[in-house]
């Protein structure tokens, strides 16, 4: 019998990762919780939708418009299973539990690809839980997919290439960008331009998309609070390098300190962890090809935060040790073990140029909302660990951080730093949060009325 594989995710490493297992006469079922292929880097606007590529992609619409034709043939083909607008919630003994317009669906597997990619990665500041507060990948989306700005007067906020590629598409856009604040210092950045050298074309796209903002960019800032009143935001101060206090009055604040590698399917795949210093955060372990448990192969962001590039690359590696475990005949993976090199020495450099802001979130005031989605705040952090132990999911049960939608996506390494500096500890020592189903928002009924078994009459 044929084996059936699953790959969870339709970005570039999904997409990758199917074509190759199509080329060795595999029908895979890519599931995504997307209405068209493409994932966040690549996310493509309504049918009808009037901007082109190059306007929504930049300099990669030709990779962009590439990977959506790549994809979109072979499901017209009928090369690829393609499940759209569906999110896996969890894995059982029957396969993955997937959530459909139709209702809940058990999908079976041989064999699983994850590719789920990241999502922003997030840190407190004062004031960020008021309405008009988004992530930057949030804004970027409404662009992308509506054409619309969060916001009559923008400041964006943060560090990582991602706060200078939206402010620019915004400027793009003809959007009011008050200021772009970097809490990356000058120096920072230049410590880890060895690493960016590694992709010299890339490093000096991003410094000429620095250029185009001018006067509104500042590096090593510290971001001091955000206003508010009843309608939403109304200013963010913040202070220099230099040590100026400034104020800058705004409708909407975005943030982002470049990402956070979406792992929860991973870990319920049985996936073991181990914490990266580099990025700040928990990773999946694996060997070089995203082999990384039984029957489970990972790829993209939600492996190793390589970027779109990265992930076509980790993509196709992971079909490829697929393709070797199931005895068919696989790509030779030399070539692309080569690139991860080169890829792996430019996002160390990404990471040391734009650091997480440590620092800032072990010093929060009390009164800073830490979770946002159940309103816990610093001190009540604090207290807990104080009372139950500084470990996550102690904290988490006994303080209900990281029990609301976001479960933990937000919060949770924010919330580590603070907790680890209160008791006077690593950041690894606070350990991860467990993983469990569902790992998204589901409806109650859902899991109330039976699910229907992909293949099978209901």
């Amino acid at each position: 019998m044929t084996a059936r594989v699953a790959i969870v995710g339709a970005g570039p490493a999904g997409i990758r990762a199917a074509e190759t297992l199509v080329g060795a006469g595999l029908k895979p079922v890519v599931i995504d919780e997307g209405a068209r292929a493409g994932g966040q880097i690549y996310r493509r606007p309504p049918p009808g939708f009037t901007r082109p590529p190059e306007t929504l992609y930049g300099s990669e619409a030709p990779k962009a418009r590439a990977l959506h034709a790549l994809f979109d043939g072979l499901v017209e083909s009928g090369k690829v299973e393609h499940l759209a607008q569906s999110a896996v919630l969890g894995i059982d003994a029957d396969g993955l539990n997937v959530l459909r317009p139709e209702g809940r669906q058990v999908v079976p597997y041989d064999r699983l690809i994850v590719a789920t990619g990241a999502t922003d990665r997030l840190a407190p500041v004062p004031g960020w839980q008021a309405a008009g507060v988004y992530s930057l990948g949030a804004t970027q989306i409404a662009l992308k997919a509506q054409g619309v700005a969060l916001g009559q007067r923008l400041v964006l906020a943060g560090s990582g290439p991602l706060l200078t590629l939206v402010a620019t598409q915004l400027l793009k856009a003809g959007a009011d960008v008050a200021a772009v604040l970097d809490t990356a210092s000058l120096g920072d950045q230049a410590a880890g331009a060895a690493g960016l050298l590694a992709r010299p074309a890339l490093a000096l796209r991003g410094v000429a998309m620095r250029a185009r903002l001018g006067r509104l960019y500042h590096a090593g800032v510290t971001l001091e609070r955000i206003e508010n009143d009843a309608r939403g935001v109304t200013a963010i101060r913040w202070t220099s390098a230099s040590g100026v206090e400034s104020r800058t009055e705004c409708d909407m604040v975005g943030l982002g300190w470049h990402l956070r590698a979406e792992t929860q399917l991973a870990g319920l795949a049985g996936c073991a962890f181990d914490y990266s210093e580099t990025w700040a955060q928990w990773l999946p372990r694996s060997d070089r090809l995203g082999r990384a448990a039984e029957g489970v192969y990972l790829a993209g962001d939600g492996l190793r935060i390589l970027g779109a590039d990265g992930a076509e690359v980790t993509g196709r590696l992971a079909a490829i040790a697929c393709l070797q475990d199931l005895g068919l005949n696989a790509p030779d993976p030399v070539a692309d073990l080569k690139r991860l090199v080169t890829l792996e020495r430019f996002a160390h450099g990404i990471a040391r140029a734009f650091p997480w802001p440590a620092a800032h979130l072990r010093a929060l005031p009390d009164a800073t909302v830490v979770c946002r989605c159940e309103g816990v705040t610093a001190g009540e952090l604090r207290s807990v660990a104080d009372y139950g132990g500084a470990e996550a999911n102690r904290v988490k049960s006994l303080g209900r951080t990281s029990m609301g939608r976001c479960q933990g996506r937000y919060c949770q390494l924010a919330g580590a730093e603070l907790i680890a500096a209160h008791a006077n500890i690593d950041t690894p020592a606070v350990g991860r949060l467990r993983d469990q189903a569902p790992v998204r928002p589901a409806p109650v009924g859902a899991w109330v009325n039976p699910a229907r078994t992909a293949g099978r009459p209901d």
